[in-house]
């Protein structure tokens, strides 16, 4: 498909319209389980429910989305919508010891009772996105979550997460974006931790002398190699765009510096023929998955905007927009294989969060 603008201001104007006209509705429709209330963990390309486990992520995630339209102005029927939702996670996911079960079944009974930390940092999101809108009172669920999370601290600072992977980037990554979300609306605690993570990013997540970003570690925070060295040019724009964020409310031109070279590394993934970002590099940069899902595109779409590149913007804009050609407008594909065709299968809901932070940075600096 060729997209439909030509300019960083049209490709604003042609997302908003997606968004309010198409995606928006859809995900509160189908998307919303009448019977048991949850949201649903996928939707056809057509645009119906497909039956699946449902993860904290992508429930915590759709409450984040509708939250962050009501405050963005999109309608405040959407704020009921993410209240509705938020209420009826709670009955099905909390813990009594204030973290948030990782997966339940369609009718909410426990199938995964686990807490992951990249679960716990999307319920954050989700709780500030609440607060943003409404003022929701949810400090004390939200501290109440960190509490739940300190024993499980690593020595060389940050958190060890569950699973084969315990020293890993990507759930602090989340963590970072969750206390920047809570820096103006919590207390201090919040700051402390956005600093620590970036300090952390900065000293261990990210190669001094390559600037790649790594992704898993020994326990001292040395980066594995070889099969353990993977370099996803994604989570380099993602990261680029927290470190900018962060470098820019510290007053911190180093961060930011940072930020720009992470995003220089993440467009080396960026295959100009699809203008698509790659799933996956290997440590010399070359391409170790040139398979393409959509989130690394929304990732370099909103790096691109918040660094003030409009070139790599629009480029940015073209590509992700070709994802979102459905038989039913406001589904999207995920997987774009190398050849150039999608793989054909459900629109999985988790991917709304990353559409729409990068539609609201596309506004807000088109």
């Amino acid at each position: 498909m060729a997209a439909p603008f030509n300019s960083l201001p049209a490709a604003a104007a042609w997302y908003e319209a997606w968004l309010r006209e198409a995606a928006l509705p859809l995900w509160a429709g189908a998307g919303v389980d009448p019977v048991g209330g949850l949201f649903q963990e996928s939707l056809s390309v057509e645009g119906r429910p497909i039956e699946a486990p449902r993860r904290a992520r992508a429930q915590a995630r759709q409450v984040f989305v509708f939250a962050s339209a009501a405050t963005a102005g999109f309608g405040a029927q959407w704020l009921e919508v993410a209240r509705a939702g938020w209420a009826r996670f709670l009955t099905a996911y909390r813990r009594d010891d204030g973290l948030f079960i990782n997966r339940v079944a369609g009718d909410g009974t426990p199938i995964d009772t686990g807490a992951d930390n990249y679960e716990q940092a999307f319920v954050l999101l989700a709780m500030a996105a609440l607060r943003a809108a409404d003022g929701a009172d949810l400090e004390g669920e939200a501290a109440a979550v960190m509490a739940g999370l300190q024993d499980r601290r690593a020595a060389g600072g940050g958190f060890r997460e569950n699973g084969p992977h315990p020293y890993q980037a990507n759930c602090h990554m989340h963590l970072f974006e969750s206390a920047l979300a809570w820096e103006p609306l919590g207390g201090p605690a919040w700051a402390a931790l956005s600093d620590e993570i970036a300090g952390l990013a900065m000293t261990r997540f990210i190669d001094p002398q390559s600037g790649a970003l790594r992704e898993f570690f020994d326990a001292d925070w040395r980066a594995l190699e070889g099969e353990g060295g993977l370099v996803e040019p994604g989570h380099h724009f993602e990261w680029a765009w927290l470190l900018e964020r962060w470098g820019r409310l510290r007053g911190d031109a180093s961060a930011v510096a940072v930020a720009r070279r992470l995003f220089e590394n993440g467009l080396r993934g960026v295959d100009p023929g699809r203008e698509v970002a790659v799933n996956a590099l290997w440590d010399d940069f070359s391409v170790r998955d040139g398979s393409a899902r959509l989130w690394p595109q929304t990732e370099h779409l909103k790096a691109a905007v918040v660094l003030g590149d409009a070139g790599q913007g629009l480029q940015a804009a073209r590509g992700l927009a070709q994802y979102l050609e459905t038989p039913t407008r406001g589904a999207w594909r995920d997987k774009l294989r190398a050849d150039g065709t999608f793989v054909e299968e459900p629109s999985p809901a988790t991917s709304f969060y990353h559409l729409m932070v990068a539609v609201l940075e596309l506004l807000a600096r088109a």
